[in-house]
């Protein structure tokens, strides 16, 4: 396990990290890249959409093109405090702090959920896309972004020590046994030699419990 796949860890480092992430994001993860990933979760105007690990609200704005209902948590503080300079906390956008393991928010009560660059701090992933999954209704998108593997021994060895990095057949493991049918998996990259990628679309099975809770809340 990375050392940064440990909530307490992860939280001190984006106390910090949070100042310069808007500029340091764009290398790794760019408008281009998110907007692809937006047209492969084809959510409809007026989908309520939940992303989690919404970090300083980069993928948040991009999802507000498309739906007006976005709800949006992290764990971090200083990243939902730069998520309130950009949105208000009044705003179009409903900011929690919360985890993705334990997420606060009734079963069926999202018609769509996203996450980009946040597995890779999860101490247990299995256990988050399990959350997702219950609470996004049957039938729903999740969407899930997060660090391909690296070619390169030495490369592996560094990301390993770091924070979770996987590729295509331990995508394929984690989504099945969170209780996923159906999936696929999308290598995406800035540019030739920069960080890829994994973007891994899901439909959430369909089942009896097909109604969604009025208010997705459960422990604001």
């Amino acid at each position: 396990m990375g050392i940064l796949e440990n909530k307490a860890r992860a939280r001190l480092f984006y106390k910090y990290f949070s100042n310069l992430y808007d500029t340091v994001n764009p290398f790794i993860w760019n408008e281009e890249m998110r907007d692809q990933a937006l047209a492969w979760f084809d959510v409809d105007a007026g989908d309520r959409v939940l992303d989690v690990g919404c970090g300083t609200g980069f993928a948040t704005e991009g999802l507000l093109q498309h739906t007006d209902e976005v709800h949006g948590l992290d764990q971090s503080d200083g990243q939902l405090s730069k998520a309130f300079a950009k949105f208000g906390k009044q705003g179009d956008v409903r900011f929690y702090r919360g985890d993705a393991e334990r997420l606060p928010f009734q079963t069926n009560s999202v018609d769509a959920l996203w996450s980009s660059g946040s597995i890779e701090y999860w101490p247990n992933p299995v256990d988050a896309l399990e959350e997702f999954r219950r609470v996004t209704r049957p039938g729903g998108t999740v969407l899930v972004v997060g660090p391909d593997y690296p070619d390169s021994t030495l490369f592996q060895k560094l990301a390993d020590a770091i924070m979770l990095f996987y590729d295509e057949a331990e995508a394929d493991r984690m989504f099945a046994a969170a209780g996923f049918e159906t999936f696929e998996h999308h290598i995406q990259q800035r540019k030739p030699g920069t960080p890829r990628a994994i973007t891994t679309v899901a439909t959430v099975p369909e089942s009896e419990e097909t109604e969604p809770a009025r208010d997705p809340v459960t422990n604001p």
